[in-house]
């Protein structure tokens, strides 16, 4: 299960990453799960942090960010498909502090005589999650 803090309660949501949203990495609260911070932090340790890349290249922008954006989520269903029952995905990223966002760079390249674009995104910084165990 995924939870990310929201003031003073940390509750469960699911990943609601979009490349025509504003905010493109975003979770939507599902309520399945709901603590306060103090009381799951007392109860629960954490057992792992990993620090979430992805990046993608190519000739159309949104397809370029929407394969970046997969390459993350990719990142994140895995280390929560690999969690045991008492475990949980905690996303450490804060808004307004550390929070990730999509970089999308483009340049002019000539292909076959014709000038292109080329997009190049990226997260950054990346997308911060620690796994935590009850205690």
């Amino acid at each position: 299960m995924i939870l990310r803090r929201y003031g003073t309660t940390i509750q469960s949501v699911e990943v609601n990453f979009d490349s025509k949203a504003f905010t493109e990495i975003g979770f939507r609260r599902v309520h399945a799960f709901s603590a306060s911070a103090e009381d799951f932090l007392a109860g629960h340790e954490r057992i792992s942090r990993h620090l979430l890349e992805a990046e993608s290249e190519g000739d159309v922008q949104d397809e370029v960010e929407s394969v970046m954006l997969q390459r993350l989520l990719d990142h994140l269903l895995k280390i929560d498909g690999d969690l045991a029952e008492d475990e949980f995905v905690l996303v450490e990223s804060e808004p307004g502090q550390d929070y990730p966002r999509t970089r999308t760079q483009q340049k002019n390249v000539v292909v076959d005589g014709e000038n292109r674009l080329y997009f190049y995104s990226s997260v950054s910084p990346p997308l911060k999650v620690a796994v935590f165990r009850a205690r």
